[in-house]
């Protein structure tokens, strides 16, 4: 706990207190969880009624986290946690076709990592509180975009969820910048709160759902433009048909400028500072 002026505080600290109750007698009173301090019982932080505190909770803390780390603000990664680093066997599957597809896409792992290199090499040269790499903390594209980071020594945000799998922090993450959620909803809304540029590669459902989220929020006026920059035109293309939705009327025809299609990380990177002129 950070030092703290006395002089500002007439009460004592809920740790103290907390601390004080810890060395009390143990009676049928005080073992009884009605007697808990609020904050300090698990159990009634956990029911139902509490998720409202929960959300708050949940974002107060990583805010915090955010702004005693000096983060500033972020270039966003996201992409399949399936895709594997080239040379590497896919996991979760020992199907051969889906093998040869999940191989044939490692590229985007080391794309990925070139990318966030670039990125967070201007970061450092700029101060190390803006520019700085943000990922889903998990494996496949997000473990390249941490990597990437790490490899020109840059701190990266890894923003986990807890899932059946794939939920464990890569060993590329900051540790200071790992967090973990429980809310998919405010676990986006930290995705971004800070973000200047969304880099999207090759994923499942999830990426999609943080893609056409952030692409909604910035078509509605909700969140400023930023570059939104889809790694892999050929799979995109493929999987999601943009230009009929156009043509049902769906979108307008200007929704297309939203994004860009990029192959490479040195062309993310370009639109990246073409479109804030650095």
């Amino acid at each position: 706990m950070p030092d703290r002026d006395k002089s500002q505080h007439l009460f004592r600290t809920a740790e103290e207190d907390r601390e004080i109750l810890r060395k009390v007698p143990q009676t049928p009173q005080t073992c009884s969880s009605a007697y808990c301090l609020a904050f300090d019982d698990a159990a009634f932080l956990l029911r139902d009624e509490l998720r409202p505190v929960r959300l708050q909770l949940e974002l107060m803390k990583a805010q915090m986290v955010f702004e005693e780390q000096n983060v500033n603000s972020t270039v966003v990664i996201f992409g399949g946690a399936r895709i594997p680093a080239p040379g590497t066997q896919p996991v979760r599957t020992d199907n051969p076709d889906l093998i040869k597809s999940l191989q044939d896409k490692a590229h985007y792992y080391e794309e990925a990592r070139r990318f966030a290199q670039m990125v967070s090499q201007y970061s450092l040269d700029t101060g190390g509180r803006d520019w700085m790499i943000c990922s889903g903390g998990g494996p496949g594209v997000m473990e390249a975009a941490n990597r990437g980071a790490d490899d020109v020594g840059a701190k990266s945000i890894g923003l986990n969820i807890v899932l059946p799998h794939e939920q464990a922090p890569n060993p590329y993450v900051t540790p200071e910048l790992s967090l973990q959620f429980h809310y998919f909803a405010i676990r986006k809304m930290q995705f971004l709160m800070r973000a200047k540029a969304l880099a999207v590669f090759p994923g499942g459902f999830g990426t999609l759902d943080e893609t056409f989220e952030t692409l909604t929020l910035i078509q509605t006026g909700r969140v400023a433009p930023m570059p939104v920059l889809l790694f892999g035109e050929s799979f995109w293309r493929r999987i999601i048909d943009f230009e009929a939705l156009a043509a049902e009327g769906t979108i307008s025809p200007d929704d297309l400028k939203l994004f860009s299609f990029v192959e490479t990380g040195e062309q993310g990177w370009g639109k990246i500072k073409q479109f804030y002129g650095l």
